[in-house]
This record gives structure tokens, C-alpha cells and sequence, in this order.
């Protein structure tokens, strides 16, 4: 079986170096590419923990299949089901995809365009940005929807040769849905008085999502939809699980974590099949980013769900529709977003009479433009985080006002954290408090609380010290924990 790992992956490594012209050192290299060819399938060892199967993984085929081949896979279920998978089989251009369910899959759908290529920058920067124990829980997802299959093939070999490692590790796949699934882009609607080519190019990549989509189904518990010209943040993985943490028990559709077209937005991989299932339906009626915003509506997030900084650039110079100038830019986008806080899940509640919807857990949030807004509070009134499991915390930075309404500040107020929960009339509280410091021109941060106090935090609470006449705004309440925490499961 080794032997047949060592063909595959020796004909990926080859094409990848110069040729030998030394026929004396021949063994020498020979040797050298065994022995890397050991390493390499020992790490996809150890950081999967197991040995692929033979029969599972047809080892004596290359990892890159001819984009002519009639070798296809992944068919799926009835079209009329519509909370299952779409009835395509797809042909796998590079790569496997592996039997354990990632954390996250990347989707990136590509086409021809006539100026400009980014999909392998973008590759690269995905790879790039991650960590090794990152790069452990995603997986990469490229869907050639072009017709163009010279062009297909020539660019999956360029693929190989830059990503043969994360190809061979199950990291990195190719993938196409062959033309003869599409529906026809012949007499589409003229909506919008669009041009005929316009509505052509549009209708065609909402049906190239909605083949991604339905591939991506069950390769991991969250989907992360990108498209071919972008740059990651870095860290940008672990910045993700911490929002999903913080977002533990609440209710969502889709997280955007970048304000431009279909870049940075995120779905729970359970609510893929009914998303590509909306996008074929009305495939022809409008953009995908306007199907998007009617899509999570229809789920029940009326609000869009945005979190700052964004951790994705676009960088795409010319546009895939006519080659045309695209020079939007995301002016949120953090390439160094390593200062995103914590905030471990948490029940928060507050006795500051609340103004309409601002109430107590907006001040918890990252998301963009969400805060606490109370009126004037009163000496020794609050404002409580009660974890849901005591919690190792290093940094503590909390912030009140905005720009555009600088007086509403806490004027004078005590930041305190406790510990020993008790039940109570008005829910869970803690009964032992100490103070770590008071406010000073309306915000308040606290480093290396984890040193400063003798146990783990089970409450932070705000406490006012004097009253005041102006209204108050907590504008972000953030959190740093000692280790991360693991969200839970889906």
C-alpha cells in the first residue's frame, strides 16, 4: 500500500522540481523523494488520525482526474426534497475529500475572465493566513464553472504545482459540475432592464453557487462562502469561532464578515441544501447578494448580521462580468485582526430602564452598529455579564458613548467581577464581588485580571457610583479569555 502511495504522490512531487540532468545523483533524488513522500503522508497521518483506506481512496489514480473523464461522484438525492441535496454528480478535478467533518469549508466558485486571474493568490492567502492547527479544521473548496475546459485543466494543474501538499492532505479540492446539469441561459427575464448578456453571466453564477452549496453539504459544521479575488486576515479561523461562540444558543442564518457582495458570509452547513435549492429556484430573477438578503429573511433574521473589523478583502482589479474596472474596497477590513475579543457565552440583564430595542446583550456584541442605550441612571444601579461557566479572564475593556452622542457616557461607575453563583428571584447571580477599577471618561480597561485575581470569573458587573442626568450608552463590553474556548458541536 505504501508503494502505492509512493506513485501517486511522486508524480505530484516531480512535476514540481526541475528536471535532474545529473544521471549520477538520480538515485540520490530518488531516495530524498521517497523519503518526502513518507513525511508527507505520516503528517496527513497524524493530524487526521488515521491511515486513508485504499478502496476509499483509489490510490492508484492520480489526484488530479482529466476534466474529459466520465469518472463522476457525489450523486445525490430526489430534487424534490427540498431540504436534501440536489440531484448533480460532480466531476473532482484535484483532490478527496476526507471521511471527518471539518470545522469549515472555504466556497470559491471561478470563471474565465477576460483581464486578470486572483483565484490562486486568493488560495494562497487562505492558506497563508491560517495556522498549522488551522489549517487542521477547514477545508478548501474551488468549483471551475467554466465551459472552458482547456482553460479548466490548465489552471487545475497550476493548481498542483503551488498546493500539492494541501491537496494530498485532503485540504484543498477541485471540483465541476458538468454543463449538461445546468438549466438553459437561453430567454432569461429582462429584470431590472438589464442587458441580455448581464442577466446571462448573473443567472449562471447563482447556479454555480447552488452547485457549490450543494457539494459542500457535508464536509463540515460551518460554510464560509469567499469569491476568487480576495485577501484574508490572518487568524482569520480563530477570529470566526470566536463570534460563533459568543453567538452560542442564539439564532442566526447567515454572519457577514465583510460588507461586500458574496464575500465573508457564513451559514451553518445544516441550511446549505435549502440555500443552493433557493438559488436555482429563482436563478434567473436577480443577483445572488440580493437572493441572499431575501433568503435569511425568509428564515426569520430580519437584520443583516455584520461584525467589524471584516477579515476579507476584495482585491480584484477587473470584474468576471466583460473584464470591466472593479475597485471596491472594504474600509473595515483589519489584515491584523488578532485584537477581536472573546466574550465567552453569557446571560446578560440590567435594572437601567432600556430605550426601545437597545437592550443589554447589544452591548455584548461585535456586531457593527449594535450597543446598550439606557436612560439616566441612578446611584448603585447595574449592569451584569453572568457566564455560563466560570471563565479564566486576562483583559477586560469596556466602552460608553458614541461619536455622535459623547455626553451619553457613564459618568461615574465601578468595573467588578465575582464568583459563587445563586439563585434568585430575578435569575442567577453572583454573591462575592470584588473591584478591579473605576471609570475614567466613560470607559475602563483592565490587563492581566487573571493575575490580579485568586479565581475564575463567573460575573462582571457594572456598577454606577453616582447618578446622572444624561442618558447612557454602553457602546462595546469586550472580553479576553486566558485559553480559548471551544464552541460546542452541532
Amino acid at each position: 500500500m505504501f508503494m502505492v502511495h509512493t506513485g501517486l504522490t511522486m508524480r505530484l512531487i516531480w512535476k514540481s522540481v526541475d528536471k535532474m540532468r545529473c544521471l549520477r545523483k538520480r538515485h540520490m533524488f530518488q531516495f530524498l523523494g521517497v523519503f518526502i513522500t513518507f513525511l508527507l503522508f505520516f503528517n496527513l497521518y497524524m493530524d487526521d488520525g488515521y491511515v486513508l483506506e485504499a478502496k476509499k481512496r483509489q490510490l492508484g489514480e492520480s489526484v488530479m482526474h482529466p476534466i474529459n473523464s466520465d469518472r463522476y461522484v457525489h450523486t445525490f438525492t430526489d430534487l424534490s426534497n427540498i431540504s436534501g441535496t440536489i440531484n448533480v454528480t460532480y466531476r473532482y478535478l484535484a483532490g478527496f475529500p476526507l471521511p471527518r467533518k471539518k470545522f469549515l469549508t472555504i466556497g470559491l466558485s471561478s470563471v474565465k475572465r477576460k483581464k486578470g486571474n486572483y483565484l490562486l493568490d486568493t488560495i494562497k492567502s487562505i492558506f497563508d493566513q491560517s495556522s498549522y492547527e488551522e489549517l487542521k479544521e477547514l477545508v478548501v473548496v474551488v468549483h471551475l464553472a467554466d465551459f472552458d475546459l482547456v482553460w479548466c485543466e490548465n489552471l487545475v494543474q497550476e493548481i498542483i504545482r503551488k498546493f500539492a501538499h494541501h491537496v494530498i492532505a485532503g485540504r484543498l479540492l477541485v471540483i465541476q459540475a458538468p454543463e449538461e446539469y445546468y438549466p438553459s441561459l437561453d430567454g432569461l427575464k429582462r429584470n431590472y432592464n438589464d442587458p441580455e448578456d448581464r442577466v446571462r453571466f448573473r443567472s449562471k453564477q447563482n447556479v454555480d453557487y447552488a452547485f457549490l452549496l450543494n457539494f459542500c453539504t457535508n464536509l463540515s459544521h460551518f460554510y464560509m462562502m469567499l469569491e476568487d479575488d480576495v485577501r484574508c486576515s490572518k487568524n482569520f479561523l480563530t477570529s470566526l469561532k470566536k463570534v460563533i461562540t459568543s453567538r452560542e444558543g442564539s439564532y442566526w442564518v447567515m454572519l457577514e464578515f465583510s460588507k461586500l457582495g458574496y464575500i465573508g458570509k457564513l451559514y451553518q452547513s445544516r441550511d446549505l441544501p435549502r440555500l443552493a435549492h433557493f438559488l436555482l429556484m429563482f436563478y434567473q430573477e436577480m443577483p445572488c447578494d440580493w437572493l441572499l438578503i431575501h433568503f435569511r429573511g425568509l428564515l426569520a433574521q430580519k437584520d443583516a448580521i455584520r461584525f467589524k473589523p471584516s477579515l476579507f478583502q476584495h482585491t480584484g482589479y477587473y470584474s468576471s462580468y466583460r473584464g470591466a474596472e472593479n475597485k471596491l474596497k472594504d474600509d473595515d477590513f483589519e489584515e491584523d485582526s488578532v485584537d477581536i475579543p472573546d466574550n465567552p457565552p453569557a446571560t446578560l440583564y440590567t435594572n437601567i430602564n432600556v430605550f426601545e430595542n437597545y437592550d443589554a446583550a447589544k452591548a455584548y456584541s461585535s456586531i457593527t452598529d449594535e450597543y446598550f442605550w439606557g436612560k439616566p441612571p441612578c446611584t448603585g444601579d447595574f449592569f451584569v455579564i453572568i457566564f455560563h461557566r466560570s471563565t479564566k479572564i486576562s483583559r477586560i475593556k469596556i466602552v460608553t458613548g458614541t461619536e455622535d452622542r459623547q455626553t451619553d457616557v457613564l459618568h461615574h461607575g465601578a468595573l467588578e467581577v465575582g464568583q459563587k453563583f445563586m439563585e434568585t428571584k430575578q435569575g442567577r447571580q453572583c454573591t462575592s464581588y470584588i473591584t478591579l477599577g473605576e471609570f475614567k471618561g466613560g470607559s475602563i480597561e483592565v490587563n492581566n485580571v487573571d493575575h490580579k485575581i485568586g479565581f475564575d470569573i463567573e460575573c462582571v458587573r457594572i456598577v454606577v457610583s453616582a447618578g446622572q442626568k444624561e442618558w447612557i450608552i454602553i457602546r462595546t463590553i469586550s472580553l479576553w479569555t486566558t485559553q480559548y474556548i471551544t464552541p460546542l458541536k452541532k
